[in-house]
């Protein structure tokens, strides 16, 4: 089934569990993550990235997400991740996404607020749902291409996490129904184990307008016990994809080396399925909390 963010986002945070959030760049990522949210019978959100859209165009593998989750048993949001271009946001638009992360946090505060502000408006207008970030999210994407992180440290990203204050205004007058905040995560795969500040997801949460959802951006790669910390701090929706997509790698190097390379790509493309399926359900797991 076909929704937005709002109401599977008001029913995590009243149960106290959090919507996984995974990218589906393939259709067999997107087979398996809407599998395991089928399998635990739980909401789930699929995304496209903008850093993706060269792997795959988002008017290619669009139009399948949002057939997926039409035909899925569970309620399935499709929703564009960190879409910082205003003409990539409108070709999600068009694309049938019905959710939009329009990512402005590199900009000045002042700039993200006017720009969330007023594509909030239309995207509420459009029955879409919105999210911000603020805050500015450490990536080692782009420089390690799945490798460790170089430069990343605990005490280097406490200067871009996210001000309490500062977050309860911005959802104030930008109305957006989801915001993602910076508290020791990071995108892609760590240098060394994060470690969550815990109380400031609190006081973010005790702040904001009930009416915008907390998000944790770089959900992977963090222990099980500080990710549903987060989740009982106030995060509702975690985003999660670099380390099942480099287990699945590993995963697959590990099963033609078994079969000394005497394998259909066919056979290939399937057992990836599989084991992304099962991954995502022990994942998906976690963000029950206990639910």
């Amino acid at each position: 089934m076909l929704v937005n963010m709002k109401e599977i986002l008001e029913e995590a945070e009243k149960g106290g569990y959090a919507i996984g959030c995974i990218n589906t760049p393939n259709v067999e990522t997107l087979r398996a993550v809407i599998g395991a949210a089928e399998d635990l019978n739980v909401p789930i959100i699929i995304d496209h990235a903008q850093v993706h859209d060269s792997l795959i165009p988002i008017e290619e593998i669009g139009p399948k997400m949002v057939e997926y989750a039409k035909n899925a048993k569970v309620p399935v949001c499709v929703h564009l991740d960190h879409g910082s271009d205003y003409n990539f946001v409108m070709r999600a638009i068009r694309t049938g996404f019905t959710s939009i992360m329009y990512d402005c946090s590199a900009l000045p505060y002042e700039e993200n607020l006017k720009n969330l502000k007023e594509f909030t408006k239309i995207a509420h207008d459009l029955g879409l749902t919105v999210e911000a970030e603020l805050g500015i999210m450490t990536s080692t994407e782009e420089d390690s291409h799945g490798g460790e992180t170089t430069g990343w440290t605990h005490e280097t990203i406490k200067k871009t996490f996210t001000d309490p204050e500062q977050a309860a205004e911005f959802a104030k007058e930008t109305g957006v129904d989801a915001l993602a905040v910076c508290f020791g995560t990071a995108h892609g795969i760590y240098a060394e184990p994060p470690v969550l500040d815990i109380e400031r997801v609190t006081k973010i949460r005790e702040l904001v307008p009930s009416t915008t959802k907390i998000v944790m951006h770089g959900g992977s790669g963090v222990d099980s016990d500080q990710v549903q910390a987060a989740i009982t701090a106030g995060c509702s929706k975690i985003n999660y994809y670099s380390y099942m997509a480099k287990a699945t790698s590993k995963h697959i190097h590990e099963v033609l080396a078994e079969n000394d390379g005497n394998m259909f790509w066919h056979e290939v493309q399937e057992e990836a399925y599989r084991f992304m399926r099962e991954y995502a359900r022990e994942v998906l797991t976690v963000f029950k909390n206990g639910k």
